[in-house]
């Protein structure tokens, strides 16, 4: 795996051309497997002899994975993501009050106003003409998601800006180890704040609940679990919907056809939304999975132990779920049957906030288009810097012209 990061799609293809399942070396020649073939892929992530929790690495409890190693994040914090059986059934259920359905369209306004204000900012950025080049990404697409995830948490204004920041060094892949290790403990220092403020003044948000949550059997997070579980939310909470908006807009910029048809009420702006995250996946390949015994996977054997990443970027152009034109970005496949991407997960570990997502992404990318249906991308597709990382897929920035 290149720890640059960089796009994904070329050297997916050419592995699923492969196979379904791939060997890879991360970074530190750490020995590893990709799944990612639509169909493996889903049956992987709910195989019942599939753990997520670190105790099945092989290679870490034999000590053979080095503090600062940039992926130890993902195999260590404790919370939902590393959580197995009712370990993982208790944190999942005492974090899930805040995304039901009802709760979730009670943001629905929230998010409405936040994306007003923050259209109004853009075209004062804009300039009369609109012609300046203004970075959508830092402006708008970052803003949204981290402003309304912050206020869903309880998190004051006065840490966001940081916390994403440490947040983007966190999924980096190509991060030396003193800067990994420097990362963790900083947005550990900012997430204990946080919870020692929420602690000495509750409010009606979800890090003054899960401090109050006791089940029936008293059982509670422990500051550990409370920490990982803030640190879950805050990236992805945050990370995965910013890289929706970015990948959605450069989608639709790069093919005016299917932005018209949006338009013109060919299409709605919930299958933009449904075929940006199949077709440019906000996360491309995620850590991590460990099968309990030697697993054969579409003919492939994953030895027990091994660390596998889900392939969610390969998987959503798998010409063998998704036909022929599966490298197309095609809003008319979703007026038939069609195959399930499988971006948001799959399985017990299914995304929790994805109706959130969904929602931000597309109120965001409705009035975004609505209020400047001229809007451009300012530089070629070749231009745009890339993440730094294989876990997070999008560009850095996005600078575009409103008019």
């Amino acid at each position: 795996m290149d720890p640059a990061g960089g796009c994904p799609h070329a050297a997916n293809a050419r592995l699923l051309a492969r196979g379904a399942v791939a060997p890879v070396v991360l970074p530190g020649d750490v020995e590893a497997m990709a799944v990612i073939g639509h169909d493996a892929l889903k049956e992987f992530l709910s195989h019942p002899d599939v753990a997520k929790g670190a105790t099945h690495f092989t290679a870490l409890q034999e000590g053979l994975i080095p503090d600062g190693w940039p992926l130890k994040t993902f195999a260590t914090v404790q919370g939902m993501t590393t959580a197995d059986g009712d370990d993982h059934r208790r944190l999942r259920s005492l974090v899930s009050k805040a995304f039901t359905t009802r709760r979730v369209e009670a943001l629905r306004g929230r998010v409405e106003e936040v994306t007003a204000e923050l259209l109004d900012a853009l075209e004062a950025a804009g300039g009369e003409s609109g012609h300046h080049a203004i970075d959508l990404r830092a402006h708008f697409a970052l803003p949204l998601p981290m402003g309304v995830i912050c206020e869903l948490l309880g998190v004051d204004a006065e840490y966001q800006d940081q916390l994403h920041h440490l947040s983007n060094q966190i999924v980096a892949t190509d991060i030396s180890p003193e800067d990994a290790m420097a990362a963790n403990r900083d947005i550990v220092a900012v997430l204990s704040a946080v919870a020692a403020s929420r602690t000495e003044k509750p409010g009606e948000d979800l890090t003054s609940a899960l401090i109050a949550a006791r089940e029936e059997d008293g059982d509670r997070l422990s500051g550990h679990e409370l920490i990982g579980t803030l640190l879950l939310m805050i990236i992805a909470g945050h990370e995965t919907t910013l890289n929706l908006i970015t990948n959605a807009v450069r989608a639709l910029c790069r093919h005016r056809d299917q932005l018209e048809l949006v338009q013109n009420g060919k299409a709605s702006w919930s299958d933009v939304v449904e075929e940006t995250l199949r077709w440019d996946s906000p996360v491309s390949f995620f850590p991590f999975r460990y099968p309990t015994r030697d697993l054969t996977v579409d003919g492939t054997v994953i030895p027990r132990g091994t660390p596998v990443l889900a392939g969610y970027s390969a998987a959503g152009r798998d010409k063998a779920a998704h036909g022929e034109d599966a490298d197309v970005f095609d809003l008319t496949r979703y007026t038939g049957p069609t195959t399930r991407h499988l971006s948001l997960g799959h399985g017990a570990h299914f995304c929790l906030g994805s109706s959130l997502a969904r929602m931000e992404a597309t109120i965001a990318l409705e009035r975004l288009f609505t209020r400047f249906p001229n809007l451009d991308v300012a530089v070629t597709e070749g231009e745009l810097p890339r993440h730094a990382s294989f876990v997070g897929n999008s560009v850095q920035q996005l600078p575009v012209t409103l008019r």
